[in-house]
Parts: C-alpha cells; structure tokens; sequence
C-alpha cells in the first residue's frame, strides 16, 4: 500500500526549531524523488524542499534561505524536514510527497502523485 504518513509539527516560538517526518509505510518509494510542499488558506500549495532517492541532491524553495534541511533515511523508510529559525510566515500545513516517476529531486508539484495527510505548522511571533 503507497501510504505516507507524516508526524511532527506544532506549535513553536518564532526562531524555534521543528523536525517534521513523512514515513513511507508500503515501502514503496525507496528509489523515488521525495518533497516537501506546504499551504495556506486561500493559496497553492507552495514548493519547500526535495531529495533525491540517493539523497545525493537537495533543492530548496528561495524563501528557505539556509534554514532548512531535507534528508532521507532510506533504512527507515523515512524523509525528514528539519526547520529553524522559523518565522511566522512559515505557518502553514506542511506536506510530504512521493514521486512516481522521478528519482532524481524534482520541484514542481505536478511531478509527485502520493501525499502525506498534512501537518499544521504554527509559528508565533
């Protein structure tokens, strides 16, 4: 069964940390591109970060800025975002993907076809 199933998130002071993981349940998607995506009411969901399935290769969206990590622990079956130095405009549900059909990191939302069920981020100032 393709199933992500996310944990972390909260609620955290602005210039706090937060650690969030997506497990990849079915085991399905070891040699796959894993992402990061998150949104806010009344927008798209917007582009965080990516690995690839070596986790060779990582891009970021711009507003990250260095204060992100994405990683993967391919033994666990796991990918991870880890957050710091947050700010209030990094509150958001924050989703883990799975690509179907790329293995290296890719950005765009179009290229991932399995999701988390979501996080709620909140960030207070």
């Amino acid at each position: 069964q393709m199933q992500l199933i996310q944990s972390g998130g909260g609620l955290v002071q602005a210039g706090g940390s937060l650690k969030l993981a997506c497990v990849d349940s079915g085991r399905s998607f070891r040699t796959k591109a894993m992402g990061w995506f998150r949104q806010t009411p009344g927008k798209e969901r917007e582009f965080v970060a990516t690995i690839s399935w070596s986790a060779r290769t990582t891009f970021y969206g711009d507003f990250v800025k260095g204060r992100f990590i994405i990683s993967r622990d391919s033994t666990e079956y796991t990918t991870y975002l880890q957050m710091s130095n947050l700010t209030s405009s990094d509150t958001a549900v924050y989703y883990c993907a799975a690509s179907d059909t790329h293995s290296n990191a890719v950005v765009e939302r179009a290229s991932y076809h399995y999701w988390g069920q979501g996080t709620q981020v909140t960030v207070s100032s």
